[in-house]
């Protein structure tokens, strides 16, 4: 290795830049793997269902507090690991 820096770029970089150098809205958009629905009104649908079948489970609920303990115990086996 000579520690001189090349006046080229990596091959990976393109060496021409956009004539305002600009940022564009896809600039900003999530991966798709975090994108929402693309349909809002057919997610509110899914989601809504979602909800009434939990409310008419007949699964046994498990109190706040049991959860909060749980979750308690989890996060400290995670942390006496380190």
């Amino acid at each position: 290795m000579t520690g001189k820096l090349s006046d080229e770029p990596p091959p990976c970089y393109s060496a021409a830049m956009p004539e305002d150098d600009a940022f564009t809205d896809a600039d900003f958009d999530p991966p798709p793997h975090l994108r929402g629905p693309e349909d809002p009104v057919a997610y509110d649908q899914w989601f809504r269902a979602q909800v009434e079948a939990a409310l008419a489970s007949d699964k046994p609920r498990i109190p706040h507090e049991e959860v909060v303990r749980m979750m308690r115990a989890i996060i400290d086996s995670k942390q006496n690991k380190t």
